[in-house]
């Protein structure tokens, strides 16, 4: 299936590795212009080196945080006609709810959420002076199914799909359209680093744990393993494509079947 990508201009945040690069690596197999983003240089040019001889498509690179106002202005500044944004920057780290200061609420809004919000406020008058635009939150099945080893997680996860559908509405009858992606339980390289780590502790092998996981954690799974990084990517450039053009406003899974619920 031909995805209509060619010459778009795509920006996806956090996308040196996992999810992200997933993600980057797909639009750009697909002929899309491609920024890749990550917090240090080093990674950026690793990740576009790679990524360069994977693909067919341009791919360059942006170094900055971007959940910083500074770096946010200076990459669409440097980048202009942004046609599909994908928010993928995100934290997540597991801590009891008693043991989770104010500091770490607001950190993981900001970072999760607001760095989002930002992103999208700023593509999104190039993209109505176009009236074409993609704009994807990738959010989680944890917006939904609020994980209690990790609550600041999961508010931020639902705090995106709110402003998905508040921002699908705004811009109603053009050409832009905004949807929410939730990948369930994934081997990114977080989720694969810690369960190696953790495989490593218990004398146990990443397939043993990985098991355990689905049996105790996430029984609900009905494909009872991690998904791929590229199973989620496959799904986010469907939606970031000129042919996704009715899907619009959606809160999407790809979550493995975690969330149990026929909606």
């Amino acid at each position: 299936m031909d995805l209509q990508l060619d010459g778009k201009l795509a920006l996806v945040s956090g996308s040196t590795a996992g999810i992200g690069y997933a993600i980057a690596q797909t639009l750009a197999r697909e002929g899309a212009r491609v920024i890749v983003n990550g917090r240090t240089q080093a990674a950026v040019d690793e990740a576009v080196t790679r990524m360069r001889s994977e693909t067919r498509g341009t791919v360059e690179g942006y170094a900055g945080d971007l959940s910083q106002a500074d770096a946010a202005q200076d990459v669409v500044r440097r980048h202009p006609g942004i046609a599909i944004l994908v928010n993928n920057l995100g934290i997540f780290e597991p801590k009891p709810f008693e043991e989770i200061p104010d500091e770490d609420w607001r950190r993981f809004f900001d970072v999760n959420v607001l760095s989002g919000v930002r992103l999208a406020r700023l593509v999104l008058p190039a993209m109505r002076q176009a009236n074409w635009g993609r704009i994807i939150f990738i959010s989680s099945e944890s917006a939904v199914q609020i994980p209690t080893e990790m609550i600041h997680y999961g508010m931020t996860k639902t705090a995106q799909l709110a402003v998905s559908r508040g921002l699908a509405e705004s811009v109603a009858g053009t050409g832009i359209t905004v949807n929410s992606v939730l990948p369930g339980p994934t081997k990114s390289r977080g989720v694969g680093d810690f369960v190696n780590d953790m495989a490593r502790a218990n004398g146990k092998s990443f397939e043993q744990v990985e098991a355990e996981f689905f049996e105790h954690v996430r029984p609900t799974s009905l494909i009872k393993r991690f998904a791929t990084p590229q199973e989620v990517a496959s799904l986010v450039a469907y939606v970031a494509s000129p042919i996704a053009s009715a899907t619009t406003g959606a809160a999407l899974r790809v979550d493995g079947g975690v969330v149990k619920s026929a909606f």
